[in-house]
């Protein structure tokens, strides 16, 4: 049966777009169908994070009010085989998404694909609601800072009470931790907080961390999700998080400051 994922987070700018892309490929490279669904009515992003922005035709909200259908507004992804993007309008105001518009373009998915990814914008506005609304799965992401923690901690507490499956007294949406932009060096100065204060916290299972790294901008720019950059940190991260999404037990990298080689010891850098 289908899982519908929402990547969510109370503050702009952490990374959900990044993380959304990242998890939808991911998911996708493993061999399950996904499509990511841009629920960020006007600020359309994922298609530029994703590189298919010159591609999108019709979009969620013309399949919602019928003026396209879903088959025409589904951009197949040309680098891995199982993936599609829904992009979002960016013409339209957020009070475009219905709830009885949303379910029934989430159910026509859910007949073709094994994870829907739902890319929600920041807060707690109208597109915010409707992507958590309808979750099996929530992945709250958070940078190591107060601001960024104390929000999301208002995202749980919507999750709790006013998703679907809270409001039909059915197990709640499984939670997830993914911090982003995670650096030990500050961590080790006192100027981010720690995995394990997050933790605290938040007090939900952590999913992954991902490591503050140029490589997710430079991925950004030019269009391709930072997990298929099997280089990088951030890249590995990411696979990491995948593989605990999907069950396996992995231990966490990226967490402990590096240490400098000789050289770099000896002639700085």
């Amino acid at each position: 049966m289908a899982k519908v994922i929402v990547v969510t987070s109370g503050k702009g700018g952490v990374g959900k777009t990044t993380s959304s892309a990242a998890i939808g490929t991911g998911l996708a490279v493993k061999g399950y169908k996904t499509v990511i669904v841009d629920f960020d009515i006007g600020l359309r992003n994922l298609d530029l994070i994703m590189g298919c922005e010159r591609r999108v035709v019709y979009d969620f909200v013309n399949v919602i009010n019928g003026e396209s259908n879903l088959n025409q507004a589904l951009i197949k992804d040309k680098r891995v085989e199982k993936l599609f993007i829904l992009p979002a309008s960016q013409t339209r105001d957020k009070d475009a998404l219905t709830k009885e518009g949303v379910e029934r373009v989430l159910n026509e998915l859910k007949q073709e694909f094994d994870f829907i990814i739902c890319d929600s914008p920041a807060g707690i506005e109208a597109g915010a609601m409707m992507a958590l609304y309808f979750a099996d799965e929530a992945i709250v992401t958070t940078n190591p800072e107060v601001s960024s923690v104390r929000d999301s901690d208002r995202i749980l507490g919507i999750l709790h009470s006013k998703s679907k499956r809270a409001e039909e007294g059915l197990d709640g949406v499984k939670e997830h931790l993914l911090l982003t932009r995670y650096n030990p060096e500050r961590v080790e100065k006192g100027e981010m907080l720690s995995v394990e204060d997050v933790q605290d916290i938040l007090a939900i299972d952590l999913l992954g961390v991902i490591p503050e790294s140029p490589s997710v901008l430079s991925a950004s720019n030019s269009g391709q999700p930072v997990i298929l950059d099997i280089d990088s940190d951030a890249g590995k991260a990411y696979q990491d998080t995948i593989d605990r999404l999907l069950g396996e037990e992995i231990d966490y990298r990226f967490l402990q400051v590096r240490k400098k080689g000789i050289l770099k010891r000896i002639f700085g850098g």
